[in-house]
């Protein structure tokens, strides 16, 4: 008897905790004013932006994931995420899917900006297509879709715009240099844009990114073997593609949901900091690219494309 009445005492502690925990969460959310906030995410259909979509669905947030590829979206539509179909590159598109947000919403609280594209390559072997259509979805795209929020942003006196930037708009990798000019230009375009819509309420957050195992790697490396291939180049640039390829191909890299959780922290914050960086190596390699002199920075790379790779 005595144990049975031992027991129930501690199912009913148990339960007393829980609840005492749930309310205290509660009263911690109204206090720092965290809402219902309606949200655009581009580059949704894989990677950062499909798992950042899900974790902002799941805090209750209310989500419009765009992409080009539908057809990768089925997983974020069961999950009551809606589905826009947008091409950073495309006036029209972007304008209709922010419009389809409006007319089903009335408001867009958060723009996130997470489509990216990376084309690894010597400066000399990247065609100036090539270069154009890597600033067009990193930095054109981004800055054209921000213009197109901020009207509304304004009248509602609130808004929160989210840069995915990266380390490489801090530090400079060989045959990364087209890549490096479209981030270093999103750092430039985002601290000049947080300092012009303060007064309106809106804040202007970066995320930038260190190692992260996504296929956006993958893809680099396969490019930079390509942009190589046959050119004074090929040496260098193969054995800076084998080394990004083991890297995230391996698990030497940060997972995508240390970035969700710094867009999380982003978009709830009432205070959100200027800059969230994280992800492996990051601050390091940013420190270090600060202190170091020029020709050691530089030689510090060059070692990168002498590492063996088994």
């Amino acid at each position: 008897m005595m144990n049975k009445k031992y027991g129930m005492q501690k199912y009913e502690d148990f339960w007393y905790w829980q609840n005492f925990l749930y309310f205290c969460s509660r009263k911690k959310l109204k206090q720092k004013g965290m809402k219902q906030k309606v949200i655009l995410i581009t580059g949704a259909s894989s990677g950062i932006g499909f798992d950042a979509a899900q974790k902002l669905a799941s805090r209750g947030h209310r989500v419009y994931a765009a992409a080009r590829r539908m057809e990768l979206m089925g997983p974020l539509r069961n999950k009551g995420i809606m589905p826009v179909r947008m091409d950073v590159t495309d006036e029209r598109s972007m304008t209709e899917g922010v419009n389809f947000v409006l007319q089903q919403e009335g408001r867009i609280d958060v723009l996130v900006n997470n489509a990216g594209y990376g084309y690894f390559g010597a400066v000399e072997n990247v065609s100036m297509e090539e270069a154009r259509r890597q600033l067009e979805v990193n930095v054109f795209g981004l800055a054209r879709l921000c213009q197109l929020v901020l009207p509304t942003m304004r009248n509602q006196g609130y808004g929160r715009i989210i840069n995915t930037s990266s380390i490489a708009g801090k530090i400079v990798l060989p045959f990364g240099g087209w890549y490096n000019v479209s981030k270093f230009s999103v750092e430039a375009l985002s601290d000049a844009l947080r300092m012009e819509v303060k007064p309106f309420g809106i804040d202007v957050v970066m995320i930038e990114p260190g190692g992260i195992k996504t296929d956006w790697g993958l893809i680099a490396a396969r490019h930079l073997k390509e942009s190589s291939a046959g050119t004074p180049y090929e040496a260098d640039g193969c054995r800076f593609a084998d080394v990004m390829h083991y890297g995230y191909s391996s698990n030497l890299l940060s997972k995508p949901r240390v970035i969700t959780r710094a867009i999380l922290r982003a978009v709830d914050s009432r205070r959100p900091k200027a800059r969230y960086r994280t992800g492996r190596a990051s601050h390091t390699l940013v420190f270090l690219h600060n202190i170091l002199p020029t020709r050691c920075w530089d030689a510090l790379m060059r070692r990168t494309l002498h590492i063996k790779i088994k």
